[in-house]
């Protein structure tokens, strides 16, 4: 599972990264180094505008959009919350995610995910989380594949600007190297070759789809304890991933997420 992650990357640089030659962003996202779920994030996706001719080449945009995916068929956004992960044993078959992954791709940018063990503190015995910033060797920023969707509130009026909400999700993996120590599951990435498939909404072959997936950094990935501060959504700030030193204690074997 991701559940949290960081991204501190500005639209500038994003936008020279993944070749926007316009990122079309009017209010700019604050860097964030505990990127929670229901929070906006950066999305690189390709469209094509409505009114194009037939045959038109699909845009690459950096967009907004909010983490938790909402289906088009769902009655309201509570759903969001509980899909902020899509398993990619399954995501080209299951009813929130099967749509998404044949149409709506995404590329998510993060410079690392958290993820968490359970240790046994040596004081008193009893076990804990201990918070881990999982990121690349070399501290390039990951492209993380994710999917988004339209959703439309029932409730809006025909004509509000606001009716409609665009989310994403991020799709993951048995977790391994480093990730792997401390947690089963970690997200998965699409190397810089691959962009172009992997956004390209003509494309629709799920076994070709599947095959762009890759471990972040080509697994080449470093994990380092952090701050407990990182627990709480409302605390912010580059501390957050510095390192911490941890007391000896023995670690309770990774548990597997609920299935997604």
């Amino acid at each position: 599972m991701c559940g949290r992650y960081v991204s501190t990357r500005g639209p500038e640089d994003l936008a020279r990264r993944f070749r926007i030659t316009d990122p079309d962003v009017d209010d700019p996202l604050a860097p964030s180094w505990n990127v929670a779920p229901t929070d906006e994030v950066w999305a690189v996706l390709e469209r094509t505008a409505r009114d194009a001719s037939a045959g038109a080449p699909a845009t690459r945009h950096l967009r907004a959009l909010r983490w938790g995916l909402v289906p088009s068929w769902a009655g309201d956004t509570r759903i969001g919350a509980r899909l902020i992960n899509a398993r990619v044993e399954t995501v080209h078959e299951k009813p929130a995610f099967r749509t998404a992954f044949a149409r709506r791709r995404c590329l998510l940018p993060a410079d690392g995910f958290y993820e968490w063990q359970r240790m046994e503190d040596p004081g008193t015995g009893k076990t804990r989380k201990q918070p881990y910033f999982v990121h690349s060797e070399d501290d390039r920023v990951m492209a993380l594949a994710g999917l988004y969707e339209y959703w439309r509130d029932p409730d809006a009026g025909r004509d509000d600007p606001s009716a409609w909400l665009t989310t994403c999700t991020i799709i993951t993996t048995e977790a391994t190297d480093a990730a792997g120590r401390v947690h089963p599951r970690m997200p998965l990435a699409v190397a810089e070759e691959h962009y172009d498939a992997w956004l390209d909404p003509c494309r629709r072959d799920t076994g070709a789809l599947r095959d762009l997936l890759e471990r972040p950094a080509d697994g080449r990935l470093d994990a380092r304890p952090v701050s407990t501060a990182v627990n709480n959504v409302r605390n912010n700030g580059p501390q957050l991933v510095e390192a911490v030193t941890v007391p000896a204690a023995g670690a309770t074997p990774p548990t597997s997420d609920p299935a997604r």
